[in-house]
């Protein structure tokens, strides 16, 4: 049944995302590609930004398919596996691989849900997203937007991954996308992209859609009114701090704020749950700095007989003493609170 849906759609990309725990995943899904893939496949891994990635070289030895750097400009080629550099997303335009330097999504570059919208609206219903293991949720609106568009969504089976939230949200978004074991979905894959016919005839892309393709380009005089149907959120932007808008018309709340940084609701609420743990720990500090340096403000004036300025100092001391203990306990709850809803996720 697989192989004669293939070849009633074809497939133009295969775009594939994963994070933590994402290599051994996407070794598993190369190793069962078929030889003569007529399809290109473009990869996301998130790495850190200033690391060269090994990863063209392990997909490279992992299956039959050659894998490279993606390089600004090329043609993406069916049967090459496309990896996106560190801090720059991989995008496509035209049948042609870009590479953007634009605003980080869930904290990222590269990130996945620009990869699969670009593919989204390159290729409408040729294009097939596979979002593998990774913590957080970057990758599951990007999924939606295939699926919107007519593609085609593929998800590692959340419990077999190292780390299920990333296939556990996509799943969240698009509960009709296939759920299989990693090794098996190379070779799904290969079913789906059937003999390569073109893509049928692209549906139009709202303006939403093809305006955060311009952000991702950065497109000059960029602010909120370049997304369209965004109202003001309340909250404000990990990355930069300004205020963030939130999205219409999509099946969870997305945002964006005014210079095109854009976050998913987990992985927001994960980047808040930093701040407030970072928050707690200055707080912390400036207790006992204060704590300390009013204990020396009494010594200080106790040495000099000056006992009403002492005693005050020295309830100064008792007060923050007692209040960063107070805090030392609050900062151990909230740490156990964060690590039971990370295991949950």
């Amino acid at each position: 049944m697989l192989g004669g849906m293939a070849g009633q759609r074809g497939a133009g990309v295969v775009a594939i995302g994963a994070s933590a725990g994402g290599v051994e995943a996407l070794r598993a899904v190369v190793a069962g590609l078929p030889p003569e893939l007529p399809a290109a496949v473009l990869v996301v891994l998130h790495i850190p930004r200033h690391s060269p990635s090994a990863l063209p070289g392990i997909l490279d030895r992992s299956g039959p398919l050659p894998a490279v750097p993606a390089t600004h400009g090329v043609l993406a080629r069916p049967g090459t596996i496309y990896v996106a550099p560190a801090d720059h997303h991989l995008l496509l335009r035209d049948g042609h691989l870009q590479l953007s330097v634009g605003p980080t999504e869930n904290g990222h570059r590269p990130a996945i849900d620009p990869l699969f919208r670009s593919a989204a609206r390159a290729y409408g219903p040729g294009a097939i997203g596979v979002v593998l293991s990774g913590s957080r949720d970057d990758g599951a609106a990007g999924l939606a937007v295939i699926v919107e568009r007519g593609g085609q969504a593929i998800v590692q089976e959340p419990d077999e991954a190292l780390h299920r939230s990333m296939p556990a949200h996509a799943l969240e978004q698009v509960a009709t996308a296939q759920v299989l074991p990693a090794a098996k979905i190379g070779a799904l894959l290969g079913e789906l992209v059937g003999d390569g016919a073109a893509p049928l005839t692209l549906p139009p892309s709202g303006p939403q859609l093809a305006a955060e393709d311009q952000i991702m380009e950065l497109a000059p005089s960029l602010t909120s009114d370049a997304v369209p149907s965004a109202r003001p959120s309340g909250f404000t932007c990990p990355s930069c701090h300004g205020a963030l808008f939130e999205l219409d018309g999509e099946p969870a709340p997305r945002y964006r704020c005014r210079v095109g940084h854009a976050w998913s609701p987990g992985s927001l609420a994960d980047e808040q749950a930093a701040a407030v743990d970072h928050a707690l720990w200055v707080t912390l500090r400036t207790l006992e700095e204060n704590a300390a340096m009013n204990l020396r403000l009494a010594e200080v004036a106790e040495g000099r007989e000056r006992l009403r300025a002492a005693a005050l100092y020295r309830q100064r001391y008792e007060f923050s003493k007692a209040e960063s203990e107070r805090l030392r306990e609050l900062i151990g709850r909230v740490s156990s609170a964060l690590e039971s809803s990370a295991v949950e996720s």
